[in-house]
């Protein structure tokens, strides 16, 4: 009747959960330098350790002067691993070389990358990929520009699996996939109607094309995509599509970065966010191990129920999972913002940080987005939390988006005392329509105790007999969730709509 969801979960993928998403992609770009320097030491690659070192040592010391130059200027902390991530980007992006021309269109391309964080940018959130910016500009300014050497055959063997772990943990692989399969296809049609095979022409593309590079370490830039997965979609085909076209306007032709920023561009018209300052209203103690915050925000925030917010706040020390977190938004649209959140012991230092606010202190949303949020049927609905995963749920709960609908939640909690909104779900309960579900090892008062722990298929069936006829939702770790999943699907139900806490 139970399952405990024991199937290891991408152990790999686990161990990057436990970084930030800002350091990870650091570390990954990293890698690819050092692999870089292997390949040229035995020579495999045309450039030299000494060109290679060069450019290096430009785009990493111009991006990080001209980041504290622009903090100094307008009074502002810099993030020192996004300019480092900008900076490693460049590189492998310019040509090696010692020439002083090649050299000086990285520097010129890593300052104007820099400065457009902060002057080409909406309520302090930048528009256009700084990387791209930056490479094109140094076009725009006639220095020669990118050579995209990082598209090398050899090169591949660790972009494509470093490219693959961020787009695992961003859960943006659909939005990479949809850009390399346009560009893919197109570049491999340009080559076939030029004379070559077209399974020729795909590998070359392929091989030799920033394809996957692109899609892995910049098109999925969190900042600069839109706040929707359809939307994502779409402009992560026009990119595609414009990244295998030879258009040119005068001077201009088309390029990778050039049809990243056109991207950028129609990202921004979809209504991206811009940041928000949030000032701490309410800081309140849900379970044990458990908190709520309350945030009064400077001005009112566009958000859909269910949807999560990146929280920016630079303390000191850091750990490796950073200055920045996500969180789902507790409450519904309107009004103040709340998050629950899980608090481990001892905690990451930004929740530790987060949680010693004072009331009236302030942490800054950067971002608004995710596409967990109600159906607009009016389908009966499944919905499966463990722990705090119960949060998104109570978003839609307080929204009145569960109004008036048959729901049935199963809400599975290590103890009574951890059942998170507990007085609200009891109150909806009592008010009909919902009908909640309780897993524990223990009596929760108010509830009805269905069994220790969340049910397998043949279980869950005998629980929600119509569970076929349910639209289903799963939050909480991607463990739980990957087991809410299996169970609903023995159970005869469809797919399962999924919001896997990954810690970005």
């Amino acid at each position: 009747m139970s399952l405990s969801p024991t199937r290891p979960f991408l152990r790999p993928g686990a161990a990057a959960g436990r970084l930030s998403m800002y350091r990870l992609t650091v570390l990954l770009l990293l890698a690819l330098t050092a692999w870089s320097f292997l390949l040229s030491l035995a020579g495999a690659l045309y450039y030299s350790p000494a060109d290679l070192a060069a450019l290096l040592a430009v785009t990493v010391s111009v991006t990080l002067v001209s980041s504290r130059v622009m903090g100094l200027l307008l009074r502002t902390r810099p993030h020192t691993e996004s300019s480092v991530i900008t900076a490693l980007i460049l590189f492998f992006l310019f040509w090696p070389s010692t020439a002083a021309q090649d050299l000086t269109a990285a520097a010129v391309a890593a300052a104007a990358a820099t400065v457009s964080k902060y002057l080409l940018a909406w309520r302090r959130r930048h528009i256009f990929n700084p990387a791209a910016l930056g490479a094109f500009t140094a076009v725009l300014v006639g220095l020669p520009g990118p050579a995209w050497w990082v598209a090398a055959p050899l090169m591949l063997v660790a972009v494509l699996p470093a490219a693959a772990l961020l787009l695992w943990r961003t859960r943006l692989a659909g939005t990479a996939a949809v850009f390399a399969a346009t560009a893919l296809a197109g570049s491999a049609l340009q080559f076939q109607l030029n004379g070559t095979g077209f399974a020729a022409g795909l590998w070359t593309a392929l091989a030799s094309f920033p394809v996957v590079f692109l899609a892995g370490f910049m098109l999925t830039e969190p900042l600069t995509l839109p706040p929707r997965r359809s939307q994502r979609l779409v402009t992560a085909g026009l990119v595609g599509v414009l990244f295998c076209l030879p258009l040119q306007l005068g001077p201009v032709h088309m390029s990778p970065e050039l049809a990243l920023l056109i991207g950028n561009a129609v990202a921004f018209g979809f209504g991206q966010r811009g940041a928000v300052t949030l000032r701490l209203a309410e800081n309140r103690t849900l379970t044990p191990t458990a908190r709520e915050l309350v945030f009064e925000p400077a001005r009112p925030v566009r958000f859909s129920p269910g949807q999560y917010m990146e929280l920016s706040l630079p303390h000191a020390p850091v750990d490796g999972r950073g200055s920045r977190r996500t969180f789902s938004i507790s409450t519904g649209p309107g009004g103040r913002i709340g998050f629950g959140l899980r608090v481990q012991d001892p905690p990451s230092t930004f929740k530790a940080a987060l949680l010693r606010l004072a009331p009236g202190a302030t942490v800054t949303g950067t971002a608004v987005g995710g596409d967990f949020t109600p159906p607009k049927s009016r389908k009966p609905l499944l919905l499966i939390a463990s722990g705090i995963g119960i949060t998104p749920f109570i978003g839609w709960l307080r929204s009145g988006a569960l109004s008036g609908r048959d729901v049935v939640l199963v809400y599975s909690v290590a103890s009574a005392e951890e059942a998170a909104y507990a007085a609200e779900l009891r109150a909806a309960a009592a008010d009909g329509g919902l009908r909640v579900l309780i897993f524990c090892r223990e009596e929760v008062p108010g509830f009805v105790r269905a069994a220790d722990r969340l049910p397998d298929g043949p279980g869950l069936r005998t629980l929600v007999p119509d569970v076929g006829a349910r639209a289903a939702y799963a939050s909480g770790s991607p463990r739980a969730v990957a087991a809410a999943r299996r169970a609903v699907r023995a159970a005869g139900g469809g797919r399962t709509v999924t919001d896997a806490f990954t810690g970005y």
